[in-house]
């Protein structure tokens, strides 16, 4: 796998028609369809190698997300959250990111963790429950995710506050799904950051649904964007099937996070190719005209248009870094099943640097 990026490409600069005021929005493109460049002004500064290793990186990702279904289906994980037709929302909102800056995930992000430099490995542990998945190697700059809806929008606040506090030009990042919009944390969260002017990143990732409630039924706003004209803080839409858009719009977020500009709320318009879940059946509540629109707009396979115009990109490539990705799985998945089961006695002294007497005690009545 390949190492996280330690330098942000280059902020571009210019016309504004995504970022929301009080009039209509229109989501912020890069690349058509067909993968040409339709937004110049907008095209982050990107090297040949940086593209291929973004188009990598969802590639990878994507052949993950197929493995660990069939794995949770095996009883080898634990719960998993599909995450196939996000890759551009989450592999291009990490790509611009720097290392010092800070994920908070929910529970369908562990792909910006990954490339944000957990070892893949302890997402599987997570995923089975185990402590140690939770056990962040040093300079990773994440929390684990989050299960309760929204929680993670007012650890990143916190973890902003300390940025600001500190004087760091650092972003914290954090995302929810569209019903975590509809959470009163959400909304505590971006009020603290308008009246603080913190540098943190409020990323939606608009799949339609939570759960089985479609977004339509869930607010009256005229976009999750809009949003943020109440708390004082810029709002952005973004087409969430362009990767470029996505990078281009959180990379000037971050930046202008990082030089005092306050907070930003980017809403990503996008689509789960998979169900909510393993335990989801999504044909009661998705048409298969709606899958079949979205299914058009495959993140992965506009963005690979786009490169092979560019000579960058071929099918072959496509193959080596699937092979690559099920055998990095394969791997990975291994040292997870590997690792020394947990105990209860385990499981207590990890929670505390000095044991307390009580738990001395229920310690021994296990052990």
């Amino acid at each position: 796998m390949s190492k996280v990026s330690t330098e942000a490409p280059e902020v571009k600069s210019g016309a504004q028609p995504h970022v929301v005021h009080s009039e209509d929005v229109t989501p912020l493109q890069v690349l058509s369809l067909e993968g040409e460049v339709i937004n110049p002004e907008h095209m982050p500064k990107l090297s040949d190698d940086q593209l291929k290793e973004i188009m990598y990186r969802m590639v990878f990702t994507r052949t993950w997300d197929d493995r660990a279904v069939n794995l949770g289906r095996q009883g080898r994980l634990g719960f998993y959250a599909p995450v196939s037709g996000q890759e551009a929302t989450m592999v291009g909102s990490e790509y611009a990111l720097i290392k010092e800056d800070f994920v908070c995930p929910g529970y369908r992000d562990m792909p910006q963790l990954v490339w944000h430099g957990l070892p893949l490995y302890q997402a599987f542990l997570y995923s089975r429950g185990h402590q140690h998945g939770g056990q962040i190697p040093e300079g990773v700059n994440v929390l684990m995710p989050q299960i309760i809806i929204g929680a993670q929008i007012l650890h990143a606040t916190g973890i902003a506050m300390g940025f600001k506090l500190k004087g760091e030009k650092r972003v914290a990042i954090t995302y929810t799904g569209d019903g975590g919009s509809s959470e009163g944390d959400f909304y505590e969260g971006l009020n603290f950051a308008g009246a603080f002017q913190l540098p943190v990143i409020y990323f939606v990732q608009n799949n339609g649904y939570a759960i089985t409630t479609p977004y339509a039924k869930q607010t009256a706003a005229q976009s999750i964007s809009h949003k943020a004209l109440a708390a004082g803080i810029r709002g952005v839409q973004v087409d969430g099937m362009d990767v470029l858009a996505v990078i281009s719009a959180v990379q000037e977020a971050a930046e202008i996070g990082r030089n005092g500009g306050g907070a930003t709320l980017i809403e990503g318009l996008t689509y789960r190719f998979r169900p909510h879940s393993m335990a989801d059946d999504a044909t009661k509540y998705r048409t298969k005209d709606e899958e079949q629109l979205w299914s058009e707009k495959d993140p992965i396979v506009r963005f690979g248009k786009f490169l092979a115009k560019k000579g960058l990109w071929t099918e072959e490539d496509t193959a080596r870094v699937k092979e690559e990705a099920k055998a990095a799985v394969n791997e990975h998945i291994k040292k997870a099943e590997q690792t020394e089961k947990m105990t209860v006695a385990g499981l207590i002294d990890s929670m505390f640097e000095q044991t307390p007497p009580h738990l001395e005690e229920q310690k021994s009545e296990f052990q």
